[in-house]
């Protein structure tokens, strides 16, 4: 807060939990109070629980959703509902959800199938909102960063994979590269953007290309269970192959 402050910015700090769906609603109320109204929400609050899946304890995996999904949901929700009865009310609503996913919940990630699980589940959460909350004047989009933060720092490795350069040269993993697509995607100008999810890394944006259907195989009758490898066999002769899982 004191960096954007002293930035010539405004900030303040809410403390509520949200994992806690009423007590969340204190973070959406505390920035209507403050400023007067609500435009955009940014949700990305984040925890690591890294584990193979073989060894993994459940609370391991609810802590992963109960902070990247459920949080995602109860500030969303909250900041939906103001802006519905504002929409309802009469008044032109011009809002953002900016969600974060990652690549691993895109692709998979080798150690995190919670946060993967977690991180899938935000995708379709935003195509989710994207379809339902137009109608409002509220856009849904979501970013897969790849940024140096506090979750990759604590990991040695990636750490020093991820340091910036001494030498002055572009810093690939610095976070202001992925808070340029933010700011653009809470812009008016993004108002004709919706249900995307953006990867951003270093100096290239892209947007990831999400599930299709592929043409098919179309016996025009139930297939037996004798008969479906065959058509399993012609499917995968004709599929694109998926991105590599992080990790393999």
């Amino acid at each position: 807060m004191d960096e954007i402050t002293a930035a010539g910015g405004k900030a303040s700090v809410n403390t509520s939990d949200i994992t806690n769906y009423a007590d969340s609603a204190n973070a959406v109320k505390q920035a209507i109070d403050t400023y007067g109204d609500l435009h955009v929400v940014v949700n990305n609050a984040g925890i690591n629980r890294d584990r193979m899946f073989a060894s993994m304890s459940e609370a391991e995996w609810d802590a992963i959703m109960a902070v990247h999904l459920k949080g995602h949901f109860c500030i969303s929700s909250h900041a939906v509902q103001y802006w519905r009865d504002q929409s309802k009310a009469g008044k032109k609503v011009d809002a953002r959800i900016i969600n974060t996913t990652s690549g691993a919940g895109l692709q998979g990630s080798i150690g995190q199938s919670n946060y993967a699980a977690a991180k899938a589940g935000i995708a379709a959460l935003t195509l989710n909102q994207a379809a339902e909350l137009g109608r409002y004047g509220i856009t849904a989009n979501a970013i897969a960063p790849a940024a140096r933060t506090g979750m990759t720092t604590a990991v040695e490795s990636m750490a020093t994979r991820m340091a910036k350069p001494e030498d002055g040269s572009f810093d690939y993993w610095a976070p202001e590269n992925v808070s340029s697509l933010i700011v653009w995607l809470a812009s008016p100008e993004a108002a004709h953007v919706t249900g995307r999810i953006f990867e951003s890394e270093g100096g290239k944006i892209s947007i990831a290309d999400g599930w299709r259907s592929t043409e098919g195989v179309d016996k025009g009758a139930r297939w037996m269970p004798a008969e479906v490898g065959t058509a399993v066999k012609e499917l995968l002769a004709k599929e694109v192959p998926a991105q590599k899982v992080y990790g393999t």
